[in-house]
């Protein structure tokens, strides 16, 4: 996730959080102060709608209930939603489910996160409601849930960047070597790692994931390493560090430009030796451990050199959701089956003309944002087939925008008509309606031919009936990324 930002105005930003626990309000105020929000809380309903309606009220930009309650929760968003019908309301409860978060969402809440929340999940949803240019109604948790697919096979897309996404997934499934994904938040960075894991022949192992943005600087060695007894203060036990955990198996590493520049180091030495030390500790640990790490954009010059050349040498970039709208029916359909998976949920259809506005809008937040979008939708449908009705916030949203990442894509009557009718993953039409070059054709044809066989080239040929030297001259006459195809 990136680094929740101040907004460029200098209006004031007002917090109302609804709250009767005293320690609870002291623990949300704290993370909301720190990012510049001014918090104003409110142990009872009545004084929270005074405080809506008194001198400094048009302030609040948003409004918290940090405690779920099932008989009193409900009625007291339909009182601040009369007092401020836009209001964006979040709830925090002490479960994460989806049973749960459709109860909340039908009772009228902009969002929903599950305690205990990071505080870069609260920050971000917060910024997120507060501004209509943000990618509104993501619902992070609710989305990572019904969004997370751990096969290649199941990965959807057949816009030619995520097949070469794709095809190099698979080839560096093959070997255990570390590795990088990149892209924009919500592009799947994480899942595409699941995904390498689990057709690896490591998938039989541990898959250790650490969010490096969401710990500390001073807490980081200890969660990486591990730590014995006495360490530091506060250090009464030993701790088995994650990559120790992850032995014989993947250890992930989101966001890894945020390690500190010594953990960095530390973290190279012990991938070169195989050896962990833990703080505190002389002596050392042996283990077996395939890193992939995953960065919102490419290591920058004061990454550590040794480290970067090691992710570096397989790299898989995942294209934003707008520069591959022409999967967007494709990504709708499966969403919605996940979704109609979930308890209490339904199964539902969505009209080629809810389709046509999901593949206009630019997506800043990406696949997270979609698949939150249509969670959202199927909560509140009435009917049995989602239409464009059922999504107004898409609208309001390409409005008010005033980001290039916002605009809406342009896409030809062909490509649009192709991907409305579930065209197959190799397109005949380009954005202009032309159509796209044999060349074009053949190698989005052999980059989709590598991922379904998982890199195993040998069969790739055969199967498209050419020997393997003439497939890999291809490879090279068609531009396509050797490190797919070593």
């Amino acid at each position: 996730m990136t680094e929740a930002k101040p907004f460029a105005d200098k209006a004031v930003k007002s917090l109302l959080l609804v709250e009767s626990d005293a320690d609870e309000r002291r623990t949300v105020s704290s993370v909301a102060q720190r990012a510049g929000w001014t918090v104003v809380g409110a142990p009872d309903l009545e004084t929270a709608l005074g405080l809506l309606q008194g001198p400094h009220g048009r302030e609040v930009r948003c409004a918290i209930l940090s405690s779920w309650d099932e008989a009193k929760s409900p009625a007291l968003i339909e009182a601040l939603r009369e007092a401020r019908e836009a209001l964006p309301v979040i709830a925090l409860a002490d479960e994460g489910s989806i049973p749960l978060a459709v109860e909340v969402m039908r009772a009228g809440a902009s969002d929903f996160l599950g305690k205990p929340v990071a505080p870069e999940r609260l920050l971000d949803a917060l910024h997120t409601h507060a501004d209509r240019r943000r990618a509104t109604g993501e619902l992070a948790p609710v989305s990572e849930k019904i969004a997370r697919v751990v096969s290649l096979e199941q990965l959807v897309g057949a816009a030619p960047e995520f097949r070469a996404a794709l095809a190099v997934a698979a080839k560096a499934a093959r070997n255990r070597l570390p590795l990088l994904v990149t892209g924009e938040s919500g592009t799947g960075k994480e899942t595409f790692a699941r995904a390498i894991h689990n057709a690896s022949l490591r998938a039989k192992g541990p898959l250790v994931v650490v969010n490096c943005h969401a710990i500390s600087a001073k807490a980081i060695d200890s969660e990486l390493f591990g730590h014995v007894p006495g360490a530091f203060p506060g250090a009464f036990s030993e701790r088995v560090g994650r990559l120790v955990e992850a032995n014989e198996g993947t250890l992930v590493l989101k966001e890894i430009g945020a390690l500190p520049a010594d953990t960095q180091a530390a973290l190279d030495r012990a991938l070169a030796t195989g050896e962990v030390r833990p703080v505190g500790c002389n002596g050392s640990s042996s283990v077996d451990v395939r890193l992939i790490a995953t960065h919102s954009r490419q290591l920058d010059e004061h990454f550590h050199e040794g480290l970067a050349q090691r992710l570096n040498g397989t790299k898989v970039h995942l294209p934003p959701l707008r520069e591959r709208s022409s999967d967007i029916p494709a990504l709708a359909r499966h969403f919605l089956a996940r979704i109609a998976d979930e308890p209490g949920m339904r199964t539902l259809s969505i009209g080629n003309d809810a389709l046509a506005v999901l593949m206009r809008y630019g997506w800043p937040g990406n696949l997270r944002q979609l698949a939150g979008a249509l969670f959202r939708a199927v909560v509140h449908a009435e009917g049995n087939s989602l239409t464009a009705d059922d999504f107004p916030h898409i609208a309001i949203q390409s409005r008010f925008t005033g980001r290039r990442s916002d605009h809406a894509p342009e896409l030809s009557k062909a490509s649009s008509d192709q991907a409305l009718a579930g065209a197959g993953p190799v397109t005949i039409f380009d954005a202009e309606g032309h159509v796209r070059t044999l060349a074009d054709i053949e190698a989005d044809l052999i980059r989709l031919a590598i991922g379904h066989y998982r890199g195993r080239m040998t069969e790739v040929a055969r199967r498209l009936g050419i020997g393997r030297s003439t497939l890999y001259r291809k490879l090279g006459d068609l531009g396509i990324d050797t490190s797919s195809a070593a």
